[in-house]
């Protein structure tokens, strides 16, 4: 997954930076708040449930965007959508962890690991002497 940033510009809210749409923002947020309720794991057949519960419409959830403030409001998305574009990026980048002997999700510090990494990464380039070019300007 690509996570793209203006320096300007960075939202307060860590969803907002990695998914980019506002649907997913918040099925993101509620998948989070579900696995905090749940001592932050959930096995395998709870997740589908959630996705099933979502794709059928029957999921009511209290959202935080200021249009929805106070309102319980009835969500839906595509279950299959939900697996590609929020679960599957959310455990690639770390965020979320999958045992696969205990077939349970578990929130995870992995992302903030990895956002450190990338950054020495970038520290380390900085320190790089500048090479000899090959570039030639006509």
């Amino acid at each position: 997954m690509v996570i793209l940033f203006d320096l300007f510009n960075i939202p307060d809210d860590i969803f907002e930076v990695i998914f980019a749409t506002k649907q997913q923002k918040i099925v993101a947020k509620l998948l989070i708040k579900h696995l905090k309720e749940n001592g932050g794991e959930i096995g395998k057949s709870e997740m589908s449930l959630f996705a099933t519960r979502l794709h059928e419409g029957n999921l009511v959830a209290e959202i935080e965007e200021p249009s929805y403030k106070g309102k319980k409001v009835k969500l839906s998305y595509n279950k299959r959508q939900f697996y590609d574009r929020i679960l599957t990026p959310m455990k690639s980048m770390g965020i979320i962890n999958y045992n696969l002997y205990k077939k349970t999700y578990k929130l995870s510090d992995h992302f903030n690991n990895e956002m450190l990494k990338i950054g020495m990464m970038w520290l380390e380039e900085l320190k790089k002497p500048a090479s000899k070019s090959k570039i030639k300007f006509i």
